[in-house]
Formats: structure tokens, sequence, C-alpha cells
């Protein structure tokens, strides 16, 4: 089981209301489908949220069979979030 929390490193997802050169949600979500794993805080807003400052980290990982899951969290030192299946995907997801 994991210790640290991990943190967001960097996101490319520039329509997301959280991102404002660099996540600024106090923690995001990991899920998907059985294909990808993606970024379950994104919004598509224009409306700004999240902190003033950038702070995010992955609360929660939905993605049992990732590499980096143990026990619904993230042990990876770091993750990137960014285009790829869908518009918000979590790009250090690694499946077993």
């Amino acid at each position: 089981m994991t210790t640290e929390v991990t943190s967001v490193s960097d996101c490319s997802v520039h329509n997301c209301g959280f991102n404002h050169d660099g996540c600024t949600a106090y923690a995001i979500t990991v899920s998907g489908s059985p294909e990808h794993a993606s970024c379950a805080t994104f919004i598509d807003t224009s409306q700004t949220g999240g902190l003033p400052m950038v702070l995010a980290h992955v609360g929660a990982c939905q993605r049992t069979e990732c590499t980096y899951n143990s026990h619904l969290m993230c042990n990876k030192h770091d993750v990137k979030i960014g285009s790829g299946a869908d518009v918000a995907d979590c790009l250090s997801y690694a499946p077993r």
C-alpha cells in the first residue's frame, strides 16, 4: 500500500475548468473504460474552478488493472493528464 499521494505533474487539457497553467483541483479521480484511463474530474467549461494554486494529486484510482494501482490509490510518483482516447486521459496509465 502506498503512503505517498501522487501528484498531477502535467495537464494539457486546456478546456478543463481546473486547468490554469496546471491542475488546480485539490485531487482528481482516475476512471475510464477497459481500453484507457480517464480523468473523471475533467469538466469542459470556461468557468474557473479549483484552488488559487497548482496543487493537484490523484485522490482515487478506479483502474484496478493499472500497474500503479495499490488499494485504489496511485503509487506512481506523478501522473500526466492529456488527450488520448478521450479529451482528458491519464497518460501514465499502464495495464498489468
